[in-house]
């Protein structure tokens, strides 16, 4: 294991690449709550650092476990990615119509459960780094995964507040902007899943 300046900008590098799906959703979440306070910005951008540092040791580990269990379902990724997308983003939709219609404040961008699905929904394809990453020890495994967490909640932070500068020019339309972004990185995460 080689620990230089080089596997750390990979690092960084892949980071910020696993990272874009969360960055999208962060900015739909930052439109929809334009308001939101910095406490809960870091903790959206937090679940999406976990799951993104989560999921490619759960790859890592994986593939020195029970890997050939794993090539059975990884085909349904692409699947799965899209359906958590598909209904948080048209549930968003709906909610940003309804909004709309009865002119009420929107209610907060993603309660607890809306915002474990979306981690899950947008990580789900760091799986797969796990098995990039198969030869290398779990030290590096673990160096690796930590950088593309951090990686991901600077760049998540970086979308909240993105979403919430132009969340508060788009009022009522923020949500149901929210909504079609999601909706599109589903559609984007299983198109490319499934060449």
């Amino acid at each position: 294991m080689i620990w230089n300046a080089a596997f750390f900008l990979n690092s960084i590098l892949f980071g910020a690449g696993l990272a874009m799906d969360a960055f999208s959703v962060s900015l739909a979440n930052g439109l929809h709550e334009p308001f939101m306070k910095p406490r809960r910005m870091c903790a959206v951008a937090g679940t999406f650092a976990l799951f993104q540092f989560l999921m490619p040791m759960l790859g890592w580990v994986c593939v020195h476990t029970v890997a050939t269990l794993f090539a059975s379902v990884q085909r349904f990724i692409p699947w799965i990615a899209l359906a958590l997308l598909l209904y948080i983003g048209g549930k968003m939709l709906l909610e940003g119509i309804r909004n709309r219609q009865s002119e009420s404040a929107a209610p907060p961008a993603a309660r607890l459960s809306s915002l474990l699905v979306q981690g899950v929904a947008t990580s789900i394809d760091a799986l797969s780094v796990g098995f990039t990453i198969a030869e290398t020890p779990w030290q590096g495994a673990l160096a690796e995964s930590l950088t593309i967490g951090a990686v991901t909640f600077g760049i998540c932070l970086a979308g909240l507040e993105i979403g919430k500068r132009f969340g508060t020019r788009l009022a009522g339309k923020a949500e149901i902007l929210g909504g079609v972004i999601l909706i599109g990185i589903g559609i984007e995460i299983f198109v490319t899943g499934m060449r």
